[in-house]
């Protein structure tokens, strides 16, 4: 007779073989009952909505949201395709969403379908999806985004509601600037006869610079007698430091998060002087702050370290040859990583000290730094030598987070343009903040994202005579949501406030356990 061990091991054999099919949306038909009351009471399958599952970690804590937002595109693709097949499509609104980047997860995502019922279904963690009863517009008009049934950016554009140019101006305008001529969207206004919406789209191609293709669709549908009146739908005018020949979508929505959010935080400027240091003064408070930053950094991470394991490492008397405990410790292998790589960032603030312009040292040693913090781990087999090869080749997602880092193929169109933002920033404390937000939103590594990012913004902030900071290891929950907020809301304004609380203490002398 089989062992309780040996049937659900059984189990999640057959749950393997979903998943080698793709399945992520895991319907309840699927299973046998036994196979389903097994997974279910192991907590390796998690049930979403009533019939319907998703695979999970046995060990996942509850309330952690993070197999959810990992599933949830391909969850609603598969589940949406069972229940219409190919009689739905994802909303105007959400479908500009996803042509301009942006792949965060909607609170409710709203659904056209021909059989829809009007009515909603709750998901877990305060998501949802609407049903709307709605015809489809014509076949031609509806492409594969994310797996899922969506307009193409004209249909979009044409079919939004006229909120969404203030409620979302950096999707919209990220959207504007991919057309390269007027064909496409003149086609669908004039077959549609939408003389207003001809307005609204001449007004806001016009506000992006796209000055030819709004007096194109000015001239056509004037010239066929339809009474159109350019209206800019936008709440401000202003020249957008783009350009309209940028071929990702992923490139043009940074560089607009750049020039939106840098507003944001001149207007929050740390209102304390700080008066430029000799380098050699910089750099000995830098090392005087090591082992605190190193340990709230790691801690942040998740990473269990002491300020007893940072010391032992930077002094030396960790010995990778003859201490068998140290060598097998991946909390160990990641402090040294920490120092090797502070020390590796120390020779950037050097080179910056000495007035090199600091996204060109950015650009050049960065992937030096990534190089450092994790050589240990690969010394000892936890890593394969391929995970230094460069930038990440697979999708990752971030625990707790509706915000999805860019896919693959974007992250060598955005980088470039990472670094020349960087480079042409003046403003060291935009450059603190927004290089260290872009470079997590990016998440262009496998691993360390966070460690790297907050290694650029103090790298960024001793470029305009400001102290070292660091983040305390009690404030994580507010220094993530911080994140979260400008990552899925465009919003900047908490993690600028954070930061400036942090300078201010550093700044003067309080110990971080007051904060």
């Amino acid at each position: 007779m089989a062992t309780p061990n040996e049937k659900l091991a059984e189990s999640l054999k057959f749950l393997q073989e979903l998943q080698d099919q793709g399945l992520i949306a895991l319907k309840s038909s699927y299973f046998t009952r036994t196979h389903r009351e097994r997974l279910v009471k192991h907590n390796f399958i998690q049930e979403i909505l009533n019939g319907w599952y998703i695979v999970t970690p046995h060990n996942l804590n509850q309330g952690d949201s993070s197999s959810w937002y990992t599933s949830y595109w391909k969850f609603c693709a598969q589940y949406l395709e069972d229940r219409f097949g190919d009689k739905y499509c994802i909303s105007a609104e959400q479908s500009l969403m996803l042509h301009a980047g942006n792949d965060s997860i909607p609170n409710q995502m709203v659904i056209r379908a021909e059989k829809g019922t009007n009515d909603s279904t709750n998901f877990p963690f305060s998501t949802s999806l609407f049903v709307m009863r709605s015809t489809l517009p014509k076949k031609a008009e509806i492409i594969s985004k994310n797996d899922l049934r969506a307009l193409s950016k004209s249909s979009a554009l044409l079919y939004v509601t006229p909120s969404i140019f203030t409620t979302n101006p950096i999707e919209v305008k990220t959207v504007l600037s991919m057309f390269k001529d007027a064909s496409e969207i003149l086609a669908l206004l004039l077959e549609s006869g939408h003389s207003v919406k001809a307005g609204r789209l001449a007004g806001a191609f016009r506000n992006v610079g796209q000055v030819k293709i709004a007096d194109e669709i000015l001239k056509t549908m004037k010239a066929l007698d339809y009474d159109v009146r350019e209206v800019d739908p936008f709440l401000e005018k202003e020249e957008l430091k783009i350009s309209l020949r940028e071929q990702s979508p992923y490139a043009t929505r940074i560089r607009m998060l750049w020039q939106e959010m840098r507003k944001t935080i001149l207007q929050n400027l740390p209102i304390q002087k700080f008066e430029a240091l000799n380098k050699e003064i910089y750099l000995k408070q830098i090392d005087d702050i090591y082992v605190t930053d190193a340990y709230h950094s790691l801690s942040i991470e998740k990473y269990q370290v002491t300020p007893e394991l940072i010391e032992r490492v930077r002094s030396g008397q960790w010995d990778l040859k003859e201490n068998e405990a140290d060598k097998q410790q991946r909390d160990a292998m990641a402090a040294r990583g920490y120092w090797l790589a502070f020390n590796e960032v120390k020779k950037s603030i050097s080179s910056i000290l000495d007035g090199q312009n600091p996204g060109k040292i950015i650009d050049e040693q960065l992937s030096s730094w990534y190089r450092k913090l994790f050589a240990p781990s690969v010394a000892v087999g936890l890593l394969n030598p391929a995970d230094l090869a460069g930038y990440r080749r697979h999708q990752v997602y971030i625990a707790q987070s509706k915000h999805v880092p860019l896919n693959v193929d974007a992250i060598s169109d955005v980088m470039p343009v990472f670094f020349e933002l960087l480079a042409q920033e003046e403003n060291a404390f935009v450059r603190a903040i927004l290089g260290h937000f872009i470079f997590v939103y990016i998440h262009p590594y496998m691993d360390g994202n966070g460690r790297i990012g907050r290694f650029l913004m103090n790298t960024m902030l001793i470029s305009g005579n400001y102290p070292w900071i660091v983040i305390p290891l009690e404030k994580r929950q507010v220094y993530m949501e911080a994140l979260e907020q400008a990552s899925v809301n465009q919003d900047i304004l908490p993690l600028t406030n954070f930061l400036l609380i942090l300078l201010e203490a550093s700044a003067n002398g309080i110990p971080i356990a007051q904060l």
